[in-house]
């Protein structure tokens, strides 16, 4: 699990959701919002209960989003917030391709 200082909050995604920009891939979507300060990076997963109907397997594969982005998280620049959107049927082996396919975009 990341950090509570590298996670978005609830106040954070609502600005991502108003005026992000937006990255799509085959199993999970991106919006984010880069801005120009010093702050270190936060980033969330959310996995709808349209995706999931248990909440198990919704944590299931929050946890598993995080794991997969932490190998990468020293490639995501400073001020940048964002919020990782599972789509429906989402296998897990495929996550840590689809995260270094977004990341690869933004820089």
């Amino acid at each position: 699990m990341f950090l509570k200082k590298n996670r978005a909050d609830k106040k954070a995604v609502e600005k991502i959701f108003k005026k992000g920009l937006f990255i799509a891939s085959k199993n999970i979507n991106l919006k984010y919002i880069l801005e120009k300060s010093t702050t270190p990076p936060r980033v969330s997963f959310i996995v709808p209960k349209a995706v999931e109907k248990k909440a198990v397997k919704r944590n299931y594969l929050r946890r598993h989003g995080y794991v997969e982005l932490k190998k990468y998280f020293e490639n995501i620049p400073d001020g940048f917030i964002g919020a990782f959107i599972f789509k429906k049927n989402t296998p897990t082996i495929e996550i840590e391709n689809d995260i270094k396919k977004i990341l690869n975009k933004i820089n």
